[in-house]
């Protein structure tokens, strides 16, 4: 029955990333539509810096996602290590070394990702800089609805990415608790 259960929620959520996809492909559609007026209506350079936002925009995006997730799954094993009780310790008393080099290893990884974490949030900061530099030129060619068609471009983008990811690691845990199932099973 459980084994059931998760393959149905498996199966929703491939469902619910069939939509997103196609969400994806139409957002995808937009920002060619904005590109192509963006270029028309704008110098080359100014072009340009709206390219390499937008460009950027879903690197740093999905460089944060990334080590946010990273970050968690460390977080997560470090706190089932934590939670291990003083007889279980005892009981393992030849594991103690193996099991102090993993709990360093864990915290020296999760040092290294807060760092890259808080790097890709002073990139996001740089970014939002950028996007605000980007408005400000596209303001000058743009009508009002163009440019709140734009914001709520970058919105949508932004949004998408952030589903998308998640969506992933929801399919990604399903699939391991169900192959942790299946190999569970005599």
């Amino acid at each position: 029955e459980l084994m059931a259960s998760l393959q149905s929620r498996l199966q929703a959520l491939w469902e619910e990333q069939e939509l997103l996809l196609w969400e994806v492909r139409e957002c995808a559609k937009w920002g060619e539509e904005l590109e192509a007026l963006v270029r028309d209506l704008c110098k080359p350079n100014e072009f340009e810096r709206y390219m390499m936002f937008i460009g950027d925009l879903e690197k740093v995006v999905s460089l944060l996602l990334c080590l946010s997730s990273r970050l968690a799954r460390v977080q997560n094993a470090m706190s089932r290590m934590d939670g291990r009780t003083e007889a279980e310790e005892k009981a393992s008393l030849h594991f103690a070394p193996l099991l102090r080099a993993l709990f360093q290893s864990l915290n020296e990884r999760h040092r290294l990702l807060s760092q890259q974490r808080e790097d890709a949030k002073d990139l996001k900061e740089n970014l939002d800089r950028r996007e605000r530099v980007v408005s400000g030129i596209l303001a000058k060619y743009l009508t009002e609805q163009q440019l709140q068609d734009y914001h709520h471009f970058v919105q949508v983008k932004t949004s998408l990415l952030i589903e998308q990811k998640d969506l992933e690691e929801q399919i990604k845990f399903l699939e391991e608790q169900l192959e942790n199932l299946e190999q569970s099973i005599p």
